[in-house]
């Protein structure tokens, strides 16, 4: 079997205050000066897991990294061994262990578990819902939830939509900033906010027609067509707009309208829902909502004849949603079968809490390994784990 590559340290520009214990919980800091000042230098295997099941793996590079940029030359006195980033764990699953004299690495335990907590989350929850997404039909997931964390995690937790998609072997939908996709060289995607509808007066057409001028040409023009809280009347002015200027350019492709996306408040009602007491979800990004959107694009290009430049136009557009969506939502959408392109994902991604727990499990003394734990908290080797170079 090939060697897998892990992260290469220097992706993370680790804050070199890591290595002084800044970072670190202080009874950490204090028990490694407390060993270092008794010139006690117990040789201890250290064990680190976490506690559920259907687990991505993610963040066991960067806990690597750490250790190797932190201690540097003597990195190489442990014996660490670990499992890959997008590896599926079970609960108290061992994912990696560090052996050698722990007055070396006492102090990064705080660091070490917080990268694996943080992108293990990330990760997990972003293979949960590229699961669902990818049921059915492949269906990309589009990664939105900058702007619910601060901006230094954005580079890391792009990484760990990069792992997930990886692991479940499907196409990437896309990161929403260049620093998501720094770890694996990606670029940001997207075309327009609700802002730059609101800097042209509100006129979705006008601000999509500007976005397709200006924008490079290989950026696929998408419509973001909720901010009247009409969709379906929005969607069709955006259609007829582009169409009439991709048209008039003798098929200019900056104004290929690729895809229409519904981003509804989940306290509105769209106005192609407002009168429809029948329908079970009227709030937000509905299924019923998505299907009066295609059945208005159908309408449309059902006015031209089979196989004109007009049809093919409308036919083209495809929807994508956003707004809420997390596994559960997204895996009813897929069983009802909806003509949905793409799924934006945001704060679901950040949902969850899959803490790491590391135990000193063994001592080595007299030449031999002996058991040293915590009572409830014994050695569990794992044969998964790969030696670290």
């Amino acid at each position: 079997m090939a060697r897998r590559e892990r992260l290469d340290p220097a992706l993370l520009d680790l804050d070199p205050r890591v290595a002084e214990g800044y970072y670190s919980d202080q009874y950490f800091n204090r028990a490694r000066e407390i060993l270092k000042h008794d010139g006690h230098r117990p040789v201890l295997r250290m064990q680190v897991f976490q506690k559920h099941d259907d687990v991505c793996l993610c963040g066991i590079d960067e806990a690597i990294g750490i250790l190797k940029v932190a201690l540097g030359d003597d990195f190489r006195q442990l014996e660490v061994l670990a499992l890959h980033d997008g590896d599926l764990i079970s609960a108290r699953e061992t994912v990696m262990t560090i052996a050698g004299d722990y007055s070396l690495f006492a102090h990064l335990e705080t660091v070490y578990l917080g990268a694996l907590a943080r992108r293990t989350r990330v990760a997990t929850n972003v293979f949960r819902v590229v699961r669902a997404a990818t049921a059915v039909s492949d269906k990309p997931v589009l990664f939105f939830p900058g702007r619910f964390d601060e901006y230094h995690e954005q580079a890391g937790d792009g990484y760990a939509y990069d792992v997930a998609c990886r692991a479940l072997g499907q196409t990437r939908g896309g990161v929403a900033t260049d620093a998501q996709g720094e770890w694996w060289g990606s670029k940001g995607l997207g075309t327009m906010p609700h802002s730059l509808i609101a800097a042209y007066g509100g006129d979705t057409a006008r601000a999509t027609l500007k976005s397709a001028e200006h924008l490079d040409p290989a950026v696929r023009r998408v419509s973001l067509v909720d901010y009247r809280n009409d969709c379906v009347g929005t969607t069709l002015d955006v259609a007829a707009a582009m169409l009439e200027r991709f048209l008039a350019g003798g098929g200019d492709e900056r104004y290929r309208l690729h895809g229409v996306r519904l981003d509804t408040s989940a306290e509105m009602v769209d106005a192609s829902l407002a009168g429809n007491a029948e329908a079970d979800e009227r709030h937000g990004v509905t299924p019923q909502l998505v299907r009066n959107v295609r059945a208005a694009l159908r309408g449309k290009a059902g006015e031209y004849p089979e196989g004109s430049t007009e049809r093919e136009f409308y036919e083209g557009i495809g929807i994508i949603v956003s707004g809420g969506f997390n596994a559960d939502k997204i895996r009813r959408f897929e069983e009802l079968g909806l003509p949905v392109m793409a799924y934006g994902v945001g704060s679901s991604l950040f949902a969850g809490c899959y803490d790491f727990t590391a135990d000193i499990v063994e001592e080595f003394v007299d030449g031999a390994w002996r058991p040293q734990a915590k009572t409830g908290r014994p050695f569990r080797a794992n044969p998964r784990l790969e030696k670290v170079r």
